[in-house]
C-alpha cells in the first residue's frame, strides 16, 4: 500500500476527528431496566392489594383481638378494661353461643351437602350435549347474580304460614292439608326454609365451577368406560369426580366457610329482623347473628369480638376436616 493511500485511510485526528459513540451506555440501561423488571417490578405490581390487605383486612383482625381482650361495652364506658380470657371463658357457659351453634350447623348440614350434590348433577348435565346448550349454562348461573337480599325477601313471602306457594305446593301432594306448615314456629322447619334460600343460590354457581373442570377430562376416558359398561351415573362418581378433586375440595371450603358465617338468610326470615333473634326462641338464630346482637344491640363489643374468633376457629376446624374427607374420598393420599 502507498504512503498517500494509507494516509488517507488512517483515522483522522484534531478538529475532523470524531469521537466514537460509546455503545456501553445504552446497554447499561437495558440492563438497569431489565434488573428493575425482574426484581422489583413483580413487588411493586403486588404492593397495592397488599397494603389494602394490612388496611382492610389484618388490621380490622389484629384489632378484634385486642377487642376480644377487654370488656368493652358502648353504654358504659366505664366498665373498659383488660378482661383477659374471661369472654372466651364466658362462652363455655353461655346457652345462646350453644345453641346459635347447634342452629348454624344444622342449616349448614341441610345447605352445603345438598347443594354440592346437585351442583354436581347438574354440571354433569350441562356438559353433555343439550339443545340451546349456551341458554341452559346461563341460566343456572340466575339465581347467583340475583341480590341475596331480594331473593330472601321473596322466599319470606313463599314460606308464608297461610299465603306461601310452598304450603300450596306440598298441599298438592296431600302434606299439610289440615294444618299448613308454619315454616318460623319450629326449628325443622325454619331450617329447611333456610337452607332452601341457600341452596337455590349457589347450586347454580358450584354447577358451573365443576362444569369448567369437567371440559378438561379427555372424552376418550368416558368413552372407554363405555365399552366396559359404565353407566352416566358410576362414571360422574368413578371417572368426574376424582379428575376433577382440586374443583371439589375448593368448593367444599368455601362452602364451609359460607354455611358457618351465614348471616344475611336467617336475619331477613325473621318478621324483625332488627332484633337478630332468629324466632321467637331463638330457632334459627346463627352465631353470625348472635355477634350482631351482642355486638350492637347488647352494646357488648368486646363479648362479640370473642363469639368473632370463636367462629373463626370453628370454620378453621371445619373447613380442614371438609378438605381433608373430601380429599380422601376422591381417591387421594394427602
Amino acid at each position: 500500500m502507498s504512503p498517500t493511500r494509507a494516509a488517507a485511510t488512517a483515522p483522522r485526528r484534531g478538529r475532523d476527528a470524531r469521537p466514537e459513540p460509546d455503545q456501553r451506555g445504552p446497554s447499561r440501561w437495558r440492563e438497569r431496566l431489565y434488573r428493575f423488571d425482574v426484581r422489583y417490578l413483580p413487588y411493586l405490581l403486588i404492593a397495592p392489594f397488599f397494603l389494602l390487605f394490612a388496611v382492610f383486612g389484618l388490621f380490622p383482625i389484629v384489632f378484634n383481638g385486642v377487642v376480644a381482650l377487654r370488656a368493652w361495652r358502648l353504654d358504659d364506658p366505664t366498665r373498659d378494661g383488660w378482661a383477659g380470657l374471661d369472654n372466651f371463658r364466658r362462652l363455655l357457659s353461655d346457652g345462646d353461643f350453644w345453641n346459635a351453634l347447634y342452629n348454624t350447623f344444622g342449616i349448614f348440614l341441610l345447605s352445603t351437602v345438598p347443594q354440592l350434590l346437585l351442583a354436581l348433577v347438574v354440571a354433569a348435565l350441562l356438559n353433555r350435549k343439550l339443545r340451546a346448550q349456551t341458554w341452559w349454562r346461563v341460566g343456572v348461573l340466575l339465581p347467583y347474580v340475583t341480590p341475596v337480599t331480594a331473593s330472601t325477601l321473596i322466599f319470606s313471602v313463599v314460606f308464608a304460614r297461610d299465603t306461601g306457594i310452598a304450603n300450596w305446593a306440598l298441599s298438592l301432594l296431600g302434606i299439610g292439608e289440615t294444618e299448613p306448615i308454619d315454616w318460623r314456629a319450629s326449628t325443622w322447619a325454619s331450617w329447611i326454609a333456610i337452607a332452601t334460600m341457600v341452596n337455590w343460590k349457589w347450586i347454580g354457581y358450584n354447577a358451573l365451577l365443576y362444569l369448567a373442570a369437567m371440559q378438561s377430562v379427555p372424552r376418550d376416558v368416558y368413552e372407554a368406560a363405555a365399552v366396559d359398561g359404565a353407566g352416566p351415573w358410576r362414571q360422574l362418581w368413578r371417572i368426574t369426580v376424582p379428575m376433577i378433586r382440586p374443583v371439589v375440595i375448593f368448593t367444599v371450603v368455601l362452602s364451609t366457610i359460607g354455611g358457618l358465617q351465614l348471616f344475611t338468610e336467617p336475619m331477613l326470615f325473621d318478621s324483625n329482623p332488627a332484633l337478630g333473634n332468629g324466632g321467637d326462641d331463638h330457632q334459627w338464630q346463627t352465631i353470625a347473628q348472635l355477634i350482631y346482637k351482642v355486638g350492637w344491640r347488647d352494646l357488648n363489643l368486646g363479648y362479640a369480638a370473642a363469639m368473632s374468633w370463636a367462629l373463626f376457629l370453628v370454620i378453621l376446624v371445619v373447613a380442614a376436616a371438609n378438605a381433608l374427607i373430601t380429599n380422601r374420598l376422591g381417591g387421594g393420599k394427602r
